[in-house]
């Protein structure tokens, strides 16, 4: 079945958002394998790397076409290198943990070379974890595994797969947080996080917007409040959701939705 999608363009407050509308969940996830798999080779052949961000949540379900054929095959899995944009201070194998969720449906069930995932140090504190994070990209900079913006002067990954919650927030950046105005480092804690458990470690804006290619996947219909407050309500500026302050200095956003998640801004777009 073709996987494809109504490409909208809605203007925002913070500039104009295009989002790829599929009829269904599975409709993406075959579409996000595609996209995943073509930059995967367009990276890998540029730079003999190609370095993917993941989050946890939903997301994770949605990477589950690329387990399959054509991509098991086709696939350099040897050039890819796994990060987190944030993730639970939790052990590795706890049920909160992303490392966890995404080694179970993902990681488990392809080949990358195990040196070549970076979870974090689950026997430090929430502090400790995101400094030791943060020493581990800068090693992979210097050894040019991972790019820098030349525009902003932080680590520019390849792509970055982004979930969104209900509230509007992504990574452990949360609406109303101090940690959204972080502008020095690529690593934070969070200790407090309104959202259980409450010690995690998360990017930093100025990283997450030095990407060279951000795909916001964010499907169902537990989603659509947040999507009409971020794409289709007038709102101050005081008002901004995290998902609104994702805004890339010299790369492609592109949000992967179904049309249950867009089904509250079906007053400002023909879907």
């Amino acid at each position: 079945m073709a996987s494809e999608a109504t490409s909208i363009e809605v203007a925002t407050a913070t500039g104009k958002k295009e989002l790829l509308v599929f009829e269904r969940e599975e409709e993406l996830a075959v579409s996000l394998a595609k996209y995943t798999a073509e930059l995967s080779e367009k990276f890998a052949q540029e730079r003999g790397a190609f370095t993917l961000v993941i989050s946890g949540g939903s997301l994770i379900k949605s990477l589950r076409k690329l387990v399959d054929s054509p991509y098991l095959e086709s696939v350099d899995w040897t050039k890819w290198h796994v990060f987190w944009v944030d993730e639970r201070v939790v052990p590795k194998d706890h049920a909160d943990s992303n490392y966890k969720l995404a080694y179970d449906v993902f990681l488990s069930k392809v080949p990358i070379p195990p040196g070549q995932v970076y979870a974090i140090n689950d026997s430090l504190s929430a502090e400790g974890a995101a400094d030791d994070y943060e020493t581990c990209l800068k090693h992979l900079v210097n050894t040019g595994v991972v790019a820098v913006s030349p525009a902003t002067g932080f680590p520019k990954f390849d792509l970055m797969l982004l979930g969104m919650g209900p509230d509007g927030h992504i990574a452990s950046l949360f609406p109303g947080h101090p940690l959204l105005n972080e502008n020095r480092r690529w690593i934070t804690f969070i200790e407090d996080s309104p959202k259980p458990p409450p010690e995690r470690i998360t990017f930093t804006f100025p990283v997450i917007n030095s990407s060279a290619n951000v795909a916001l996947v964010v499907a169902g219909s537990g989603k659509a409040g947040a999507v009409h407050r971020a794409l289709g309500s007038e709102q101050s500026s005081s008002d901004v959701l995290p998902v609104e302050m994702v805004s890339l200095k010299d790369g492609k956003f592109l949000w992967f939705t179904d049309k249950a998640a867009v089904s509250m801004l079906r007053e400002k777009a023909s879907l």
